[in-house]
């Protein structure tokens, strides 16, 4: 007689670690019904041990149950346990990067901050030192106080020129009178003079 696949793989989910405990049972129910009905004798002597061989194997089967009962209760337990650690490790790792990314962050802003930093020192040590930047505007200072005297000075001369030489135009126009009135006066004599010799 032919068996499928599908089922021996229905009976044994059915059946599952019992083992045909059921018909384990019906057999040592038949058994004890058959030894107690029959006379006692050599046959019902092997019965009575086939009897408590069966209810051996029923209580090893029993026994063995338990056990893998407790300790299938046991695994789910630890695994359990188990999940919950690795429930816990996800969490902590969780944290981790998510400290990881601002560490990170922070990381970054500081390298920023040194580049532009390092940018910014180049940029001033091309420029004098504030001491030599000090000194040169003391020079500066100096160098413009001295402009400012010279052309002071400069001014005052130019002024005193101007005075002079206003003095001397005045003295050329009334130079120039003079020498006006004297023509006329020379002229007027010539005329004088030819009057007299004409008459």
């Amino acid at each position: 007689m032919f068996i499928s696949d599908d089922i021996i793989k229905r009976r044994l989910l059915i059946d599952g670690e019992g083992g045909n405990d059921d018909k384990r049972l019906n057999n040592l129910l038949k058994m004890f019904i058959r030894w107690t009905q029959s006379p006692v004798d050599e046959d019902s002597n092997m019965v009575y041990q086939r009897i408590l061989s069966t209810i051996s194997q029923c209580e090893y089967t029993l026994e063995k149950s338990v056990k893998v009962y407790q300790m299938n209760l046991e695994e789910q337990q630890n695994y359990e346990t188990l999940n919950q650690r690795i429930e816990n490790k996800i969490e902590e790792a969780t944290l981790k990067i998510t400290e990881c990314k601002s560490e990170l962050q922070q990381a970054k802003r500081i390298r920023k901050n040194r580049q532009e930093y390092d940018a910014l020192a180049k940029v001033i040590h091309t420029h004098p030192d504030r001491q030599a930047t000090t000194k040169q505007l003391q020079s500066l200072d100096e160098e413009l106080k001295t402009f400012k005297d010279r052309k002071q000075k400069l001014e005052e001369k130019l002024d005193s020129r101007r005075k002079q030489f206003l003095v001397l135009i005045t003295a050329i126009h009334e130079l120039q009178a003079i020498l006006d009135e004297d023509e006329k006066k020379a002229e007027i004599e010539e005329q004088k003079t030819e009057e007299m010799e004409t008459s």
